[in-house]
């Protein structure tokens, strides 16, 4: 019979590198960022506004109905939306259509993605609102949108029950400002600072901010932001003429103070909401069952707007029963005005908030719209592309603006195929602009509220998914409802950032409490696996071999330790304690005994530390899923070598990657640790 002979595994031999030093690699870059040459700036250029690529290659004939037909139904959605949702940014209505206008005319220019729409969206309305109702409010403005406040509300930043006084004007730049201007000029202040702070991230490749939003957490943000925006326009639904609160607690105390003030219900306004409700339900609905057999979406929320203005303005609906309406909306263009520089330094802490989410959402949805239709964006270009939508615009009285995943769903579903759509939208909302703004004089206000709160019914449906996000992950559903709850309970602003923070603290502890095992190895092949987790494992003998699945850093070696103690059965500190104890006893004993014998020696009796005999004499530390170690893990190995050592055990590391073993042969404190 021939003896096998077993071949030794191959040596692998690492490459050797020669990092270039840092002044090098400085002067290249700085060389290759004012080289100037006609190739240069003209892909410079194109690479600013990447229109001028790919509208030369448009495909007249393949695509220009798609973009048409995608560009007018969202256009028709839009006007409706954009007018209901100045009721959350806290001022005209006007506003929103300036500001969708122009937002779709910039994006089509800078944007990359084919299908991502740019505009007014219900989570930027409302976060801008509350910056301009706080601002309102502290420069002593009523916050009731028609009159005084109906009864008696409570305002928990003051603590006290009050009453709203009258508007009055403040002093801007020079002049006389009153409350319709001066909460424009919030807002476009605070838009131009969010799009400055959206430069700011393109031009540093912050983009990586974004990696802390995480989907669970975002998720639970607009979800808990959505139930903010409902509490916000219950009261149009009822007509109760309340301010909004200023302080933590929006939510908790707008409701208290719409059942305190129930009983002054505008039925007009109560009977109105029930049947515009039902109707844009209705159309969801059956937009929803039937979207195979539909080709375009049912505008319903145009059919509403006109129905219910037609209604309101024959039956008279707010001189006669006292229903608030949208009120006069002028046509044309304001000319441009520089924003308020005097209020940034007040408002630079607000807009933060603001440009991470509204670049978060607009380069997500721009790369999964990307990724769904077979092409590619570039998330920087995105980040420049949103900066200047809130940028140039800010001069034009508008407002903070994002993608919105609604409308950029419309036009994926009703066959959009380039941006050409967004100018189409923009050309629908100008014909409004010039020509048909006035006759929504008589829009109620409930009216938008209600097409507000029916938008909104897909995240309000995700509190019935919670139990199967917890199924499907503990944490991340946990994250989930952390972010929500501090969303709709405290504040938009501080739910982010307690959603951020209960994130990121999630993973460090998962990383401080990783799962930890010790392998066996499969009979008759060198495979080796956790032993708790597949059967007819063998333990090599008298070999422990102990893995653990996390960076070993400085916030988890101490997880590291008690984890491997665990795991082996013997702490080294502990058993040459008790080794030292037994010898010393036999120390004792000894003297006793050679004392009794009459033994008249000095009585000094040499013993060796006991040896005890453990079931084992290596530790193989498998580093396969240590992905880094700092320098508190690299102190970490160095005590167990020493620890173990004492009593008689070989540490030994195997499959650790490059920068493990690049660090390992950095430090030369480990003197003969072997490496494997």
């Amino acid at each position: 019979m021939e003896e096998v002979t077993k071949v030794p595994p191959p040596v692998l031999e690492r490459r050797v590198r020669q990092r270039q030093t840092t002044v090098s690699v400085l002067k290249s870059k700085l060389k290759q960022g004012v080289t100037c040459s006609v190739p240069r700036v003209r892909s410079t250029l194109t690479g600013f506004f990447p229109v001028v690529r790919w509208l030369p290659k448009y495909k007249l004939q393949e695509y220009v109905w798609g973009d048409l037909m995608s560009g007018v139904i969202v256009g028709i959605i839009l006007v409706p939306q954009a007018i209901a949702y100045c009721l959350l940014a806290g001022v005209q209505p006007i506003y929103g259509l300036y500001t969708s206008f122009y937002a779709n005319i910039i994006y089509f220019l800078m944007g990359t993605s084919r299908h991502v729409s740019v505009g007014i969206f219900s989570l930027m309305s409302l976060m801008v609102g509350q910056v301009v109702d706080k601002e309102m409010f502290m420069a002593g403005f009523d916050l009731d949108e028609d009159s005084k406040a109906s009864g008696l509300v409570f305002n928990a930043s003051l603590g006290t029950n009050l009453t709203i006084g009258t508007p009055h004007s403040v002093e801007l730049m020079g002049v006389q400002c009153g409350k319709e201007c001066y909460s424009i000029t919030i807002a476009a202040a605070l838009t131009f600072l969010v799009g400055v702070y959206q430069l700011l991230m393109a031009v540093f490749r912050l983009g990586f901010v974004s990696v802390y939003l995480s989907a669970p957490m975002l998720d639970g943000f607009a979800t808990g932001a959505s139930f903010t925006i409902l509490t916000v326009q219950a009261k149009y639904l009822l007509g109760i003429k309340i301010p909004r609160h200023q302080g933590y607690g929006t939510v908790v105390v707008t409701w208290f103070n719409i059942f305190a003030n129930i009983h002054n219900t505008n039925l007009c306004d109560l009977i109105t909401s029930a049947i515009c409700i039902s109707i844009l339900v209705a159309g969801k609905e059956i937009q929803e069952r039937y979207k195979d057999r539909l080709k375009i979406p049912l505008p319903t929320e145009l059919i509403i707007v006109a129905g219910a203005t037609l209604a309101s303005h024959f039956g008279e609906l707010n001189s006669k029963y006292g229903s608030s309406v949208s009120g006069h909306i002028p046509t044309g263009f304001i000319p441009p005005q520089v924003p308020s520089f005097t209020l940034m330094p007040r408002l630079a802490l607000d807009a933060i908030p603001l440009a991470v989410i509204s670049f978060a959402f607009t380069v997500s949805l721009s790369e999964m719209f990307a990724k769904k239709n077979g092409y590619t964006v570039r998330p920087n270009q995105e980040m420049l592309a949103i900066s200047f939508c809130n940028i140039i615009p800010s001069f034009f009285h508008c407002f903070t603006t994002s993608a919105a995943l609604a409308k950029t769903m419309v036009k994926d579903s009703t066959g959009c195929q380039t941006q050409i759509s967004s100018l189409i939208s923009a050309l629908v909302v100008l014909l409004v602009l010039l020509f048909f703004a006035p006759y929504f004089f008589a829009l109620q206000k409930c009216v938008l509220a209600c097409i507000i709160i029916v938008s909104l019914r897909g995240a309000l449906r995700k509190f019935k998914d919670v139990p199967a996000k917890l199924r499907a992950s503990r944490d991340d559903g946990i994250v989930w409802m952390v972010a929500m709850s501090a969303t709709a309970l405290i504040s938009v602003e501080l739910g982010l950032v307690v959603g951020v923070v209960f994130s990121m603290i999630c993973v460090i502890y998962k990383t401080q409490n990783p799962k930890v095992s010790l392998l066996g190895k499969a009979s008759e092949i060198d495979l080796y696996e956790d032993v708790e987790e597949y059967k007819n494992l063998m333990p090599p003998p008298r070999v422990q071999i102990f893995r653990f699945q996390a960076p070993l850093y400085y916030a988890n070696k101490d997880s590291f330790l008690r984890s491997l103690y665990k795991a082996v059965g013997v702490e080294p500190f502990l058993e040459l304690t008790k080794r030292r104890k037994e010898e010393k006893k036999a120390q004792e004993m000894s003297s006793k005994q050679i004392k009794a014998n009459g033994d008249k020696s000095n009585g000094e009796v040499v013993i060796g530390l006991v040896q005890r005999e453990l079931d084992f004499h290596t530790i193989v530390l498998d580093c396969s899923a240590i992905p880094f170690i700092d320098s508190t893990g690299m102190a970490t190995f160095e005590g167990l070598v020493k620890e173990f050592g004492e009593i008689r055990v070989n540490i030994l590391l195997a499959n650790c990657n490059t920068s493990v073993i690049d660090i390992l042969q950095k430090d030369n404190s480990l003197g003969k640790m072997t490496k494997t």
